[in-house]
């Protein structure tokens, strides 16, 4: 409901106690007449009279012939007279209509209505054909009588949970405050939606000339040259500032960690000098999968080189949208793109690099050009020379990778 049919029903109420029938059809009919064109409409879905009541009133209001008010409460016609309402014509119209979006109806096979999108509309033809002569627009009516209204679908299903979520969850918390009170960086990582490159349709909107919207690809058949843009991010919890690595060939474990890599090497080490330990929340499953075995041998080479012990906290299954990075640094990349085609690698880089908030997120993005072979087999022997510390509750979510000895300094 728009502000201008909030405020013609708050004056209806108000006055509806002291007006008589026909006074009421010509207040509804100056109020039409003083918003012009379509005032008959807001006026009847702010008041609940028909078109053709309000149509009325306009008309008197129009021609002059309103005549002398009457006192409150003076009848303009005998007991029982007027149209009748539909409700009042056809007493099982109600019930009709209520049995057509019960939830047992909905999902009886049977129905002719269980596979059908219930408009207003579908819904007066099907009453129509049991012999309630109902239109669409008196169905809305109905409908907001009866206490339905539209209503989209909400994510709030998340499947089966893990009877160790909770108790996940609240290690993650206590893992993140004790890094962070002994000034430990902190990192959560996750890749983005990949994006098609060049001009393609991309969601949302922005201000441009009137009449002149941005022409774009008709069909989204990817470009062999430009191909996909994946973005792959390391978020810093403390200092609310991110890096993005845009890569163009495979969303692997080995294009994570160097992600990683990055992040420390352009941002980590002037924010924690001297850091001794880092720790990364991230989902379950992709690249930083907590079943992967490149992950692991790829965050052991990570901790050798930067002589640093990297500890792993994975959330539970289903539980991915609680990662920081999705609502504090991804959601501004997507806002800040919104409307814009990625025409180019450098448009993707860009766009991601010059995200504010009033937060004061800042993020530097960098094109990742490298090639990362898919589907690497990770030797037995591999797995057993990593330095590897689990953790008594569920190590496979929990586990630090320590720095093993150089060559030079084994005896």
């Amino acid at each position: 409901m728009s502000a201008l049919v909030k405020r013609i029903k708050a004056r209806f109420d108000a006055l509806q106690p002291v007006l008589d029938e026909r006074s009421r059809r010509l207040w509804a009919g100056a109020e039409a007449q003083a918003i012009g064109r379509g005032g008959i409409a807001r006026v009847s879905q702010a008041t609940g009279l028909s078109r053709d009541t309000v149509r009325a009133g306009l008309w008197e209001v129009q021609a002059g012939v309103a005549g002398p008010a009457r006192a409150a409460g003076d009848r303009l016609r005998r007991p029982g007279g007027g149209r009748k309402s539909l409700v009042e014509r056809d007493p099982e119209l109600l019930a009709a209509l209520d049995r057509k979006l019960d939830p047992v109806t909905r999902g009886d096979p049977m129905s002719p209505l269980r596979w059908t999108c219930l408009s207003a509309a579908k819904l007066a033809a099907a009453l129509s054909a049991e012999g309630h002569a109902v239109s669409g627009r008196s169905v809305n009516r109905l409908l907001h009588r009866l206490g339905y209204s539209l209503q989209a679908n909400r994510k709030k299903l998340e499947g089966r949970q893990h009877p160790d979520r909770d108790a996940q969850f609240q290690r993650i918390y206590r893992k993140v405050r004790e890094f962070q009170d002994k000034g430990e960086p902190v990192v959560s990582v996750d890749a983005k939606k990949k994006e098609l490159v060049g001009a393609y349709r991309n969601g949302g909107r922005e201000w441009r000339p009137k009449g002149d919207p941005e022409a774009v690809q008709v069909h989204d058949f990817p470009d062999k040259q430009l191909g996909k843009a994946i973005p792959y991010g390391a978020y810093d919890l403390t200092a609310n500032a991110g890096w993005v690595s845009v890569g163009v060939d495979h969303d692997t474990s080995e294009f994570a960690v160097e992600t990683l890599r990055r992040w420390w090497r352009k941002m980590g080490t002037a924010a924690y000098p001297g850091a001794e330990r880092l720790l990364i929340t991230c989902d379950g499953g992709g690249s930083n999968s907590s079943r992967s075995r490149l992950w692991k041998l790829e965050l052991q080479a990570l901790a050798d080189e930067l002589e640093m012990r990297i500890s792993v906290c994975h959330f539970p299954p289903g539980t991915s949208k609680w990662n920081k990075i999705e609502h504090r640094m991804f959601c501004h990349i997507t806002q800040n793109w919104r409307g814009r085609p990625l025409i180019c690698r450098e448009v993707v880089v860009n766009l991601i690099g010059a995200v504010t908030a009033k937060e004061g997120l800042t993020i530097q993005s960098a094109l990742d050009e490298n090639r990362y072979e898919t589907g690497p087999k990770v030797m037995e022997e591999e797995m057993e020379s990593l330095s590897i510390e689990r953790d008594t509750f569920h190590g496979e979510w929990n586990y630090t990778l320590a720095p093993r000895p150089r060559n030079d300094e084994i005896i």
